[in-house]
């Protein structure tokens, strides 16, 4: 079964930085897209970022573009999302998704089929 899990989150200053990952556990990340969501209390889910499976950033969100950046490891089978310069209104709780890419319309980065469970992101002073 695909298992993603994130952590990093955590309780940081406006302006300031967090680094969120998202690691598999029993199967490689090599042949997967991976995208970075976030969901606010009453807010829908909003898609960040989305990494395809050879290296390219395929989507970023005007909202976060200049401050969130996706990346990926391989030899980690990680993907992160490093996060500077960051807002009150980036406070959600951070998932991570991926999609194999057998499936149609993976590279969309509309498709995914395996969620994580979550990592909180909180932004106060």
């Amino acid at each position: 079964q695909v298992q993603l899990v994130e952590s990093g989150g955590g309780l940081v200053q406006p302006g300031g930085s967090l680094r969120l990952s998202c690691a598999a556990s029993r199967f490689t990340l090599d042949y997967y897209t991976i995208g970075w969501f976030r969901q606010a209390p009453g807010k829908e889910r909003e898609e960040i970022s989305c990494i395809s499976n050879t290296d390219s950033v395929t989507y970023t969100a005007d909202s976060v573009k200049g401050r969130f950046t996706i990346s990926r490891d391989f030899d980690a089978n990680t993907v992160y999302l490093q996060m500077v310069n960051l807002k009150p209104e980036d406070t959600a709780v951070y998932y991570c998704a991926a999609v194999h890419i057998t499936r149609q319309g993976y590279s969309t980065c509309r498709v995914f089929d395996f969620w994580g469970q979550g990592t909180q992101v909180t932004v106060s002073s």
